[in-house]
């Protein structure tokens, strides 16, 4: 069964802005390049950067549980180590996530943005080789977008793919036989990956990711 990769994302920071890339260099064993490097703490969290292991998201800022980080539009550049942020009612940040100071700019301009929403203190985690992926199994995930549009369909109104928050979305495979692909292997390119799962979804695809609004439950 053939299909194309119709494009790319990396999540820089778990739960903030999909960022569109046009290439990736997929190694083995290791997740989709640049994503999800770096996670807000909402609160203490069991998390411990020096030997950093699988921490469930209801720990951090993400939409699952803060619809309003969709408010914050970030950009990453892992060259310089700078984020550059915005929000409406907010002033432009640009912070060196690298630095102590750069976090604590970033984490100030972010507790304006959640306001009462985020249960706080916020801290910016990160830590060498380590990502804050949803299964500390997975590595790459995959969307099919004739799944999107088949659930369009059903629910009368259009669907922004990026709800879903992938790496890869795909056309030309049929609606929904991913579901039975567990164990198959797939040809990403020159790369290969095996599927453990389906995704398991949560309250965060019922979040626009333009309007950060709750509009749908497409859990």
């Amino acid at each position: 069964m053939t299909a194309r990769i119709a494009s790319l994302y990396r999540h820089p920071i778990k739960g903030f802005t999909p960022e569109p890339v046009k290439s990736a260099n997929l190694d083995i064993g290791q997740p989709f390049p640049h994503d999800r490097l770096f996670a807000v703490e909402d609160g203490p969290s069991p998390f411990d950067s020096a030997a950093p292991g699988f921490v469930r998201k209801q720990h951090f800022t993400v939409l699952a549980k803060i619809a309003r980080v969709a408010k914050a539009r970030t950009a990453y550049d892992e060259t310089t180590g700078v984020l550059t942020a915005r929000a409406d009612g907010c002033p432009d940040l640009t912070a060196e996530l690298t630095t102590d100071a750069g976090r604590a700019s970033f984490v100030a301009w972010l507790a304006e943005v959640l306001g009462e929403e985020a249960t706080g203190p916020l801290r910016v985690l990160n830590a060498p080789g380590h990502r804050f992926l949803d299964d500390p199994r997975g590595h790459v995930s995959v969307i099919n977008l004739a799944s999107v549009r088949d659930l369009e369909t059903r629910l009368g109104q259009p669907i922004n793919p990026l709800r879903f928050r992938a790496n890869l979305y795909v056309e030309g495979w049929p609606a929904w036989v991913e579901n039975d692909w567990v164990g198959r292997t797939l040809n990403l390119g020159t790369a290969q990956a095996t599927v453990f799962s389906p995704i398991v979804r949560c309250a965060a695809v019922a979040v626009d990711p333009v309007t950060a609004q709750r509009d749908i439950d497409v859990a």
